[in-house]
């Protein structure tokens, strides 16, 4: 099914960047937004590197949540990197599980679609495979304890997603590249509320066919075959520094790094990603100076160009 040359494609596939709340969700987050031409963004609302678990202020996410009503902007939170579902450290399991409640609570108040959050790893010191199976095992079993009760509370059709990052292959990764979300999304029952965050860096870094003409496309098709229509929720738009199969999160300006801008433009073509946002986490993504907004809506309008262009 080919794209559709007549639809708005800023509202068909927004493009904005992770920002920093600094001054507020809105005096610090939208206004920088507002000066980068986002049409979505990325927030973290506490210390991404830590546990704490920032209360909002309500008059602010009122405000915010009017803002963005207004922008018809869409909005995104990351959770904490510190969060791993899959560690067998119990007060990192503990913890992990609060910050992905507090996370999806904190979206419902500032009117954010979804959460984001790394899909984890598990230990593994061993050399025996029967341990290392049953240390993944385990870690699995966690996964579904902690988050099938969180998807649960945010079952509505307006509630916001969780959406699960595969990541880029490093340590002992329960979901690494798109293969891996099958079983992911088994142990969660494909909750109707478990959404898929894909990071092109990461999925090419755990070796999906970015870099090849049609890989983009192939990559989405099996999204969907594994998932189902409608679960792919949000895409993280990066390059990548290493080669595909490096299995290594090193993040690179679009079309400066292994997989190039012929992927975006795949991507922003495929139906699947019909209404689907796109969100940098590219180096200086957040400086007056990007580059990579502006390139991935020239994309943008160049996948509408080749939809319009005449057949043969």
């Amino acid at each position: 099914m080919p794209l559709d040359p007549t639809v708005d494609h800023a509202a068909r596939n927004p493009i904005g960047t992770h920002v920093l709340v600094g001054k507020g969700l809105v005096d610090g987050a939208l206004a920088h937004a507002d000066l980068l031409r986002c049409e979505t963004i990325q927030v973290f609302v506490g210390n991404p590197r830590g546990w704490a678990l920032s209360p909002g202020k309500p008059a602010d996410d009122a405000r915010f949540r009017a803002e963005i009503e207004r922008r018809g902007m869409r909005a995104f939170i990351h959770s904490p990197y510190l969060v791993n579902l899959g560690s067998p450290t119990p007060a990192t399991y503990e913890k992990s599980v609060a910050s992905v409640a507090h996370n999806l609570r904190r979206a419902a108040e500032i009117g954010a679609e979804g959460v984001v959050v790394h899909t984890g790893s598990f230990v593994d010191p061993s050399t025996d495979p029967a341990e290392g199976e049953a240390r993944y095992a385990a870690a699995m079993r966690q996964v579904r304890e902690g988050l099938l009760p969180l998807l649960d509370v945010v079952a509505g059709d307006d509630a916001p997603w969780l959406l699960l990052e595969p990541t880029a292959g490093q340590g002992r990764s329960l979901c690494a590249g798109v293969e891996d979300l099958e079983p992911y999304l088994a142990a969660l029952d494909f909750h109707p509320k478990a959404g898929i965050c894909l990071d092109t860096c990461h999925v090419f870094a755990a070796g999906a066919p970015l870099d090849e003409p049609g890989g983009a496309t192939a990559t989405v098709d099996r999204i969907v075959e594994i998932g189902g229509p409608g679960r792919l929720r949000l895409v993280h738009a990066n390059d990548s520094m290493d080669v595909r199969g490096a299995f290594k999160d090193r993040h690179q300006l679009i079309g400066q790094g292994h997989i190039g801008t012929h992927a975006f433009r795949e991507l922003f073509a495929h139906p699947a990603t019909d209404g689907v946002p796109f969100v940098l986490e590219t180096p200086g993504s957040r400086g007056a100076d990007n580059v990579d907004i502006p390139l991935l809506k020239q994309l943008r309008a160049d996948a509408r160009a080749d939809a319009a262009a005449p057949a043969g």
